[in-house]
C-alpha cells in the first residue's frame, strides 16, 4: 500500500489482512480444540458437531432475519440440507471422530487436501484443468498416498479410513451445490449449519452417544470457541474475503492451516510428528499451492 493512498483504500486493506488472519488462525486452531473439547468430556457428534452448529446457525439466521434477509424457500432449504449432510455431517463429523484416535495436526493436514478433491470433482464435471493444475493434483495425492501407507495413521485404522471420508465429502458438497438454487451466502451457511447440526445430533444419538453430566471447564471452554469463533467469527469473515478478494487468496487458508494446526498441536497439545509424518505433509501442502498458483494465473 503506498504511503499516499486514500484512507479508504488503507482501511479496506487491513479489514483483508484481518479477515485472513482470522481464517487461518482461527480454523488453523479449530482441530486442538476439538481435541481439548474431546477430552474434556464433550460427546463427540452431539455436541462437538452437532450442538456448536445449531447454535452458531440459530444465531446467524436470527441476525440475518432482523436485518431483513429474505427465509430459505422449500427448496432452497432441501439443498442445504444436503450441503449439511455432507460438508457437515461427513466432513466436520468424521473429523471429529478421527481425532479421538489422530492427532489434530493430522487431522488438518488430511482436511487440507479438499482442494485436490475439488479440483478431481471438478473434472470429472467437465471443467477444464490446465498442466499446472494436474501437477498440483498429482503432487497433492502422492502425498496422501504418502501419509496414509506408513506415518502414525496406520495405528489408527478407524481414524484412516475417517480421514479418507471427510475431505472427499466436504469437495463433494462444495462441487455439488455450484449452480444449485440457493440464498444469499451468508443465509446458507446459517441454513447449511442448522441442518448440518440436526443431522449430527440425529446421528450422535443414534449411533449411542449419551450427555454423562456436565463437561469439564476445558471441554466447556474449547467447545464455546468452537461455536463462536470457528464457526461464526471465522466463516463470516471467509464468506467476506470470497467477495472481497480474489478467489486464489480466499482460498489459501488451505495450506495455512495446517502449518497452524501442527504447531499448536505441538506446543500446547504436546503432539509428536515422525520424519515420515512431516514429509508427507510437505508434499500434501506442495501439491495444494502448486494447484492453487496454477488456478490463479
Amino acid at each position: 500500500m503506498s504511503a499516499d493512498a486514500p484512507p479508504a483504500s488503507s482501511a479496506h486493506g487491513v479489514r483483508i489482512v484481518v479477515a485472513l488472519l482470522l481464517v487461518y488462525v482461527v480454523w488453523g486452531s479449530t482441530y486442538l480444540a476439538i481435541r481439548l473439547a474431546l477430552e474434556g468430556g464433550v460427546t463427540p457428534l452431539t455436541l462437538i458437531s452437532g450442538g456448536r452448529f445449531i447454535v452458531a446457525g440459530a444465531v446467524m439466521y436470527v441476525v440475518l432475519r432482523w436485518r431483513g434477509a429474505a427465509a430459505p424457500t422449500w427448496p432452497q432449504w432441501r439443498n442445504m440440507a444436503i450441503m449439511g449432510a455432507l460438508l457437515l455431517l461427513l466432513g466436520n463429523g468424521m473429523v471429529v471422530l478421527a481425532e479421538r484416535s489422530v492427532s489434530s495436526g493430522l487431522a488438518a493436514t488430511a482436511i487440507a487436501s479438499v482442494p485436490l478433491w475439488m479440483a478431481l470433482f471438478g473434472a470429472v464435471r467437465g471443467q477444464v484443468s490446465s498442466r499446472g493444475e494436474w501437477l498440483g493434483i498429482a503432487i497433492g495425492f502422492a502425498g496422501v498416498v504418502w501419509l496414509n501407507a506408513g506415518s502414525s495413521l496406520t495405528a489408527s485404522p478407524q481414524g484412516l479410513v475417517l480421514l479418507l471420508i471427510a475431505p472427499v465429502a466436504w469437495a463433494l458438497g462444495s462441487v455439488w451445490s455450484r449452480g444449485r438454487e440457493l440464498p444469499s451466502p451468508f443465509m446458507t451457511a446459517a441454513g447449511q449449519m442448522l441442518c448440518g447440526g440436526v443431522l449430527l445430533v440425529v446421528a450422535g444419538l443414534a449411533s449411542g452417544e449419551r450427555v454423562q453430566g456436565w463437561p469439564t471447564a476445558q471441554g466447556m471452554w474449547a467447545l464455546a470457541y468452537l461455536c463462536v469463533f470457528g464457526s461464526i467469527v471465522a466463516f463470516t469473515a471467509y464468506v467476506w474475503l470470497l467477495h472481497n478478494v480474489r478467489p486464489a487468496l480466499a482460498g489459501s487458508y488451505a495450506y495455512v492451516n495446517p502449518v497452524i494446526a501442527v504447531v499448536l498441536g505441538a506446543w500446547i497439545g504436546h503432539e509428536r510428528f515422525s520424519a515420515h509424518d512431516i514429509a508427507a505433509m510437505a508434499v500434501i501442502l506442495a501439491g495444494v499451492v502448486v494447484l492453487t498458483l496454477a488456478r490463479a494465473r
